[in-house]
């Protein structure tokens, strides 16, 4: 056979993305995506980033802790529009909150997640979605029949408290607002956050954020909390309302799919 004729095809390598929200679950997730597939010459794998400048300044230095004891780089990513900020967000859509979520997800991570999909084109992608999670993940799934999944923390059996627990095992400090008791890494004062000790918590060790969400929601008229069964604006919870017993009842999650 002429040599000058052979022809070599070069099969291309599988991309995968994990999405990384500085939460416990992302950074279990990223560790054992990088394990797995971060030196396999069939794969192509990217930890990303989403940077939303509403978070607590504390998940910076959690990205770097994570980065070093993954060994493997985190890229960031930012929707420039709105400067990956939360309010600019709100005021622009005149909407912080309601039936179909909250608009800064869908500006500040879905739409970073559609623009790395249609430039690298992955073919599959991770999520933070743990074992006692799976409904999350089908709901995800569902919703999103072009994302095919890799669950990995599912695949490996591993819950919320485990993944909290693989990361303080691994020397790294939890996030402040695991510390304060609060069961997600959100941003502070998240607006799809509906109970008022939630609310009335975050008053207390965020006053001056919570104060201009106050203000912003009373501008905007979105009443984001509930007081006896009825929408209330976060300003009107008591004073002397006692959080403890509530403020850690079912958390909720401002991944990449929002809720």
């Amino acid at each position: 056979m002429d040599a000058a004729r052979v022809i070599f095809r070069i099969k291309p390598r599988i991309r995968i993305v994990g999405w990384f929200s500085c939460g416990n679950n992302s950074a279990v997730m990223s560790k054992l995506l990088v394990d797995r597939y971060g030196n396999s010459p069939e794969h192509h794998l990217k930890i990303v980033r989403c940077v939303v400048r509403n978070e607590h300044t504390d998940n910076n230095r959690f990205h770097d802790d994570v980065q070093r004891w993954i060994n493997f780089p985190i890229e960031t990513r930012i929707n420039e529009e709105f400067d990956g900020d939360c309010n600019a967000v709100w005021k622009k859509r005149r909407y912080m909150s309601g039936t179909k979520g909250a608009p800064c997800t869908g500006a500040l991570k879905k739409e970073v997640r559609w623009a790395l999909e249609k430039d690298w084109r992955p073919d599959f992608q991770a999520f933070g979605f743990s074992l006692d999670e799976k409904q999350r993940a089908d709901e995800f799934a569902n919703n999103n029949p072009d994302v095919r999944l890799i669950r990995i923390l599912e695949e490996r059996r591993i819950s919320k408290l485990s993944c909290a627990m693989i990361v303080d095992g691994a020397g790294i400090d939890l996030p402040v607002l695991y510390k304060l008791g609060y069961s997600n890494n959100n941003c502070i004062c998240c607006v799809k956050a509906t109970s008022p000790g939630y609310w009335a918590k975050m008053r207390d060790d965020f006053p001056e954020v919570f104060s201009e969400r106050a203000q912003l929601s009373r501008e905007l008229g979105a009443r984001l909390t509930r007081l006896n069964g009825k929408r209330a604006f976060i300003d009107e919870i008591p004073a002397n309302y006692n959080y403890k017993r509530y403020f850690r009842q079912r958390g909720f999650e401002c991944g990449l799919l929002c809720r």
